[in-house]
Order: C-alpha cells, then structure tokens, then sequence
C-alpha cells in the first residue's frame, strides 16, 4: 500500500502508508505530483515539505517516492541563466506555463535539445577514477567546461568528438563490480551532500573585489566567509552587486533568497548589459542567477541555499574560483523558522529553531579553498548578506553568522542616508583574514602596505573618539593636533573610503592606487604634523585647498596611472612651502 496525504498545514504535508519513505527522499505530492522532500518520519507516517504551493491537496492524495534525496542537474547550460530555487529554469517555465509558473511543472534545469561541441578526453582502455575529466566543450565564451568522473572503471566505448546534447553517451565504463555506466555531459548531485574533494588548502589569497574599504581594511579571502549586515535601505543588495560585476572569481552565483523580485530583475537586465571587465564580454555569460523571491513558496527557499553551493562546487571542482552572494540569509532563516513552526517543533530565541545555528554552519563550512580530485585548484567564497530586523545586530541570525564567518562588513544607516557608499561602518567591521593575507600583500606591494593600513585605521578611531567630544563642546577649542587627526581623517572618509559606483574611474580601483592613495594621504598628514611642531595652526594648511585636492584624486588620476599620484607629494610640499613663508 502506497503513502496517502493525510492533513496539509501549508508546505508541510503529512503521509500516511507503509515504511518505504526515507528521511531527505525527493517524493512526488498529490495529483499533479509537486516536488517534495521528506523531513520526518514518524512511525507509519511521513512529514513532507513541499517546494510549491499546496493549494487544493486533499486528503487520500497519493505521495510517491523517488528512491533518492532531493538532487538537481549539473552540466553546460547553467550560465547565462536563471533559475528558481530548486534549479528549475525560469525561461522553460515561462514557455511552458506562461508567466504564471503551473504547479507540478518539474522541467530540468539542462536543455535537453541544445548541441554542445564537445571534446572527449578519454580513450578505450583507460582507466579512471573521481576527479578525471572526460570531456570538456565551451560553455559561454568565457567558461571552458570540464565534465569530472563521479566514478571509477575501465572506459569500453568512446564517441568520437562532435556536437552532442547533455543526454547523448560519451563513453561508457565497467565498474569494479561489472556495472556499465555512461557518461554524459549531464550530471545529478544531491543538494545536501557536499562534493567531495581531495583536501582543503590554507587561506592566503584575497578575494580582489576593487573597493577600497573592503579590500584595504576588511579583505575577505578566497574559500573565505564574508556577512554583510544592514538594516532596510542600508545598500546590502547594490554592495553585493558590484562584488558580482568587479571581484577576481572566474564565476559567480547570485542567489535571491527571499528578496523582492525587483532586485532580481535589476540584477539580470544589469549583468545582462554590463561588459565583464576582464574579457569585454557580458557579465552574465560567467553569471548563474538563483531566483527564490518573496513571493515564491517558502520552503523552496529553504532549500535554495543548498541548491546554490552545490553549482557553486560543480564550477569549484573543474578547477574554477567560485563567489556566492546571498541576498538573504535572513530571509532563508525565516523560512526555516516558519516550516520548524508549522512542524510544531521547540522554538528558541525569537521564534528560530534551535538548529538554526547548525544550519548556518553546515552552508559556511562548504566554502574553502581546495584541491580538487582532479589535482586542480578551485574555491567557493560566501558573501551573504544579512537583513536584521531595526539594524539591530544582537538578534540571532546576525549572532550566529559572526561565529561562522570571519570577514563581517556591517552597513550603516546614517552612514547610506549620507550617500556614503559603500556604507560600511569602519569601526564596527572586521576581517579576520588580515594576518593570513599579509604575506600576499607584502609579496606584491612591498612591507609598509600593512603598516600603512594600520596607519590609517588608527586615524578613523582616533577621529571616532574626537567626534564624541565635538558633539559636546565643539570643535573649534580642540588643540590643533586634534583638529588635524579630524581633517585628515575626513580626507579618508571621503577620498578613500567613500566610492562612486557610477564613476567610470571610482567604480573599481586597482590595489597599485589604492596603496598609492594610501600613501599619499599619510604624507600630507606627516607634513601637516611637523608644521604643528613649529607651532604653526593648522587652519593655514587647510586655507591652501591641499586637503579638499586629496580627496579629488580619486577621480583625478586614472586607474592605469598611478604613478600621477607621485606629483600629489610635490603639490603637498608646495603648500606646505607656502605656508612656512608666510609666517617668516
């Protein structure tokens, strides 16, 4: 006797039957078959979240099982794409369904007709184990696409190279029990599994993203975890965008993950136009797009976290640097928090299961830089945004996520109704990753690079503290070399830290320059410091405009042309020249 629906409580749908169903097993629900998966199992009966809506099930229903846990497809096709939270291609929806997605329409997120040309690596004879490529084609005119074995065996059979589909054999292999297996272009891999790998490498490269706060101060490495908290209105969405259009990853996964439909739409008809910086090409053809809006059913975006990494280590084991954003992590939490509620599960704090914490966990701990089993080495970097209801920052997704990620980039609301983007507060974000990145800095851009970091964030917190006395009394009784720690530090502010995302020369800035502004900066104040020792105000260095032409150097010295900010030194001691004159 099969499993029958006995009662619906929106996603959650509970079973009645035998004992055949396996806890994480794909089942098919109701009449028109909507996709499931098994998330209890008590005694004769089954708990199910399904991934659409439940409306119109009805008691006696049937409920059918796969056999397997919940998996998606894997193969060329995925880029310049987007897909819903269990990997379903919006296009194939749309054509098939209209605009309005059909319930139980479970389409593959591979196109089965499209020809891939494609180069078959292994020969009759051959013996191959997990991690051998056996094929490879181009996916986009960016992405070489390497298809690596799952499985070991003596190849018996190869096709010769030509134009294939993602379902046609390209070779076959016996496995050490006699089994014949084919090999396609296609591949399906359990979304809670991670993919295994041959081991984890140390952390010691940066994740080059091109703005200067995050990759002077707050570097987030590659294989490294990155938050980004904010409250509503804070810049979380168009921050994670231009890490999307200007970090060093060969690929990127945008999951929307319980986010308005706008922004998605926002970041397709951007990336879709926007010309990748390295090749000329557009943004997209190096882009998945993972589309689990607010609207879309809940428990799907549960699952979309784990459908994202899981494209990400596809990409991560053919040898790719992978970056995830996540926009948001919040929101995935509340679908937890929802579905724990509806299986009448203990709360804990604010209404959060008490697993929360370990789920966090197990999606952070599958970012990392590794060695592949094909002896390649890739990454998955985590760059997930985080939607604190208030801005407040002590509520418990925000608390677990710092115990899991080691780079924590918290917006500011005054600092974005300021227009200050991006609007990363410099006084309560972190990196851990600095010490493990130095020897990369110091390698490339020489030993002071990290003395003069620490320079320039002294000033902030020096400035930070002055600005709590200024509130008080003012500032026109500080002592000058007060005053001057607050001048300077605006030239930071606003010449260093604050970018133009729509400025040609300001929207990414190479780490040459922004070592360079760095210097620069820090030569003004030593030269304004050793005017101070000859008891010279300071008000006559501000008068010369010095300090106001330092900001503007972020638009006035083209990125490819660095060395134009060594002239910068000879305006600086002009004006200082000018001032000792007139008070001889």
């Amino acid at each position: 006797m099969g499993y029958t629906i006995h009662s619906v409580n929106g996603p959650v749908v509970t079973a009645k039957g035998g004992r055949t169903l396996s806890m994480l097993e794909s089942v098919c629900v109701g009449n028109e078959a909507l996709m499931g998966e098994v998330v209890g199992i008590r005694g004769d009966d089954a708990v199910i979240q399904v991934y659409e809506d439940t409306a119109g099930l009805r008691p006696g229903d049937p409920v059918e099982g796969a056999g397997s846990p919940l998996a998606v497809e894997l193969g060329p096709g995925l880029l310049f794409n987007i897909f819903d939270g269990i990997l379903r291609p919006l296009r194939a929806l749309e054509a098939a369904s209209g605009p309005f997605m059909a319930r139980g329409t479970n389409i593959g997120a591979l196109d089965r007709e499209k020809k891939w040309d494609v180069k078959v690596l292994v020969r009759e004879g051959d013996r191959i184990a997990p991690g051998t490529v056996y094929a490879e084609c181009r996916e986009t005119d960016l992405i070489l696409h390497r298809c690596v074995s799952q499985s070991s065996g003596t190849v018996t059979s190869v096709r010769p190279d030509g134009l294939y589909t993602v379902t046609e054999t390209l070779a076959e292999v016996r496995g050490p029990r006699g089994r014949t297996e084919a090999l396609t272009l296609r591949q399906v891999w359990p979304i809670r599994t991670p993919r295994p790998v041959r081991g984890r490498k140390p952390i010691d490269r940066p994740l080059i993203t091109g703005q200067r706060i995050i990759d002077t101060l707050f570097p987030v490495a590659k294989g490294g975890c990155a938050a980004v908290p904010g409250p509503f209105g804070a810049g979380k969405t168009i921050t994670q965008h231009q890490l999307a259009k200007w970090s060093d990853a060969d690929i990127i996964v945008y999951l929307g993950c319980g986010e308005r439909g706008n922004e998605m739409t926002e970041g397709l008809e951007e990336f879709s136009e926007l010309p990748d910086p390295r090749s000329g090409k557009p943004l997209l053809a190096r882009t998945v797009l993972l589309a689990n809006t607010s609207n879309m059913p809940v428990a799907a975006r549960e699952a979309s976290v784990y459908t994202g990494m899981t494209v990400a280590e596809y990409y991560r084991d053919m040898g790719y640097h992978v970056a995830i954003m996540a926009d948001s992590t919040s929101r995935w939490a509340e679908a937890l928090r929802e579905i724990a509620g509806r299986l009448e599960e203990m709360p804990a704090e604010e209404g959060f299961p008490a697993y929360l914490p370990s789920r966090l966990a197990e999606f952070y701990e599958r970012a990392g830089y590794m060695l592949t089993l094909s002896g390649e080495e890739g990454s998955v970097t985590v760059i997930s945004a985080v939607s604190p209801q208030g801005g407040d920052f002590s509520e418990p997704v925000t608390q677990n996520t710092k115990r899991f990620v080691r780079a924590f980039w918290a917006l500011d609301r005054q600092l974005a109704y300021a227009r200050h983007f991006p609007a990363i507060n410099w006084i309560t974000s972190y990196s851990e990753y600095t010490d493990d990145l130095e020897p990369w800095y110091r390698e490339r851009f020489g030993h002071d690079f990290a003395d003069l970091r620490t320079r320039i964030s002294r000033l902030l917190l020096e400035e930070s503290k002055l600005m709590e006395i200024v509130k008080l009394i003012g500032a026109d009784i500080l002592p000058d070399d007060q005053k001057l720690v607050i001048e300077a530090a605006r030239v930071v502010r606003l010449g260093f830290l604050q970018q133009n995302a729509y400025h040609e020369t300001d929207t990414y800035v190479p780490l040459e320059k922004q070592k360079a502004m760095m210097e620069i900066i820090l030569y003004l104040y030593d030269a304004a410091k050793a005017l101070l020792d000859r008891s010279i105000p300071i008000s006559q260095l501000r008068g010369t405009g010095i300090f106001d032409a330092l900001i503007r150097i972020k638009y006035d010295v083209p990125n490819d042309r660095p060395g134009m900010l060594a002239s910068y030194r000879g305006k600086i001691d002009d004006a200082v020249r000018g001032v000792l004159e007139a008070n001889l």
